[in-house]
């Protein structure tokens, strides 16, 4: 039997995020994806993951993706064989943050959803894509298929999360911490807190990217989790 491999995404992305993943590992591993789209909770998103994830597995993560695998460690960490965290962070929402997240509701609610979706493109993608029409293409249709009463669920979800700070020197498995050059929503000082704080834990940048790694630089970033999984026991 393959090893698995459980990929979660981060808010208002699909699978077509991790498109370019499932294609370069899906030939040596099972692999699947965390459904984010029916919970308020991280918590809810976390117990979700599990329920439907094999005995063990890796867990490879991205954005709001690293906030369920925090809370998978918390819940269940022996079910896991290693962890990839992509473009995420462990604190939970100070005020600037969270004015920022009320500020996306109140467009939702006042059917004005699409205007988040382009608000949030410039923190998203590295500067010199933000002409790329494919790449935008890639992220409005994700948007569009996660849909604005998703979103408002993502969005309680990460605003009531739980600061991962204090249980990161719990995490015993093997983690990687991938970030890249110029995201624009964590941060060195972000990605520094979790090295610091699991044990062991191994960073891995990536140039000229922004926070999407996954699709802005597709073959580094299969390179890297390949190369990762192989590592660890894929």
């Amino acid at each position: 039997m393959r090893p698995a491999v459980v990929l979660a995404s981060g808010q208002l992305l699909t699978e077509v995020c991790w498109a370019p993943q499932i294609g370069a590992l899906s030939g040596d591993y099972e692999v699947s994806l965390a459904d984010h789209a029916l919970d308020d909770t991280i918590a809810g998103m976390a117990a979700r993951l599990l329920d439907a994830a094999p005995a063990r597995f890796h867990l490879v993560a991205h954005a709001m993706g690293g906030f369920t695998a925090f809370e998978v460690m918390r819940q269940a960490p022996e079910r896991v064989l290693s962890l990839a965290l992509i473009a995420t962070l462990a604190p939970n929402d100070g005020p600037a943050q969270t004015e920022r997240r009320q500020g996306y509701i109140r467009l939702v609610e006042a059917g004005r959803f699409e205007a988040v979706v382009e608000e949030r493109i410039p923190i998203l993608v590295h500067p010199a894509r933000r002409e790329d029409e494919p790449l935008l293409g890639a992220v409005r249709r994700m948007a569009a298929d996660t849909g604005p009463d998703v979103f408002l669920r993502q969005q309680r979800a990460i605003m009531s999360r739980a600061d991962s700070r204090p249980s990161l020197a719990a995490i015993a498995v093997p983690t990687l911490v991938v970030r890249g050059a110029q995201d624009g929503i964590t941060t060195e000082a972000h990605v520094a807190e979790i090295l610091a704080g699991i044990p062991g834990a191994r960073f891995a940048g990536v140039d000229d990217c922004g926070h999407l790694p996954t699709l802005e630089k597709p073959r580094t970033t299969n390179r890297l989790l390949a190369d990762w999984l192989a590592e660890v026991g894929g």
